[in-house]
């Protein structure tokens, strides 16, 4: 027997707040039957297309210290600088630019999302020139 993941938990100050933002990142709707409104302690958010869940869930502390577990996000449709830029433009902060690090055409850039929540963009998969991922 095994388990499996039911979706992935935030902690956060704003649920609200910062699920909306995360929809604009991950293009994320509201679940049709429960949808998040401002001043939910606890809002979810999936994926259209894959039905993974985000549940943003309030907490009276703030982060102390450096996730030790976080999304790796891949572009869609754009290039590995394009969705950096987009998401600087939309809030997030970039904390590490480790492009080239290992080599050209290596590495990520790690970021945060408006409440400190780290995240990496890797290359797209056109920039990887890897089809299968």
């Amino acid at each position: 027997m095994t388990s499996y993941i039911s979706h992935t938990s935030v902690d956060c100050r704003n649920a609200y707040e910062l699920s909306e933002w995360w929809k604009q990142v991950l293009g994320y709707v509201d679940v049709a039957d429960d949808p998040n409104e401002p001043g939910h302690d606890e809002c979810m958010i999936l994926s259209p297309e894959t039905g993974h869940r985000l549940l943003f869930i309030e907490v009276p502390e703030d982060k102390q210290v450096k996730n030790r577990i976080h999304l790796d996000l891949r572009p869609a449709d754009r290039t590995q600088a394009e969705e950096v830029d987009r998401l600087e433009g939309i809030g997030a902060t970039e904390l590490a630019d480790l492009r080239g690090k290992w080599g050209e055409g290596t590495g990520w850039v790690v970021l945060a999302d408006p409440e400190g929540n780290e995240f990496c963009m890797l290359r797209s998969e056109a920039e990887r020139g890897d089809p299968e991922g």
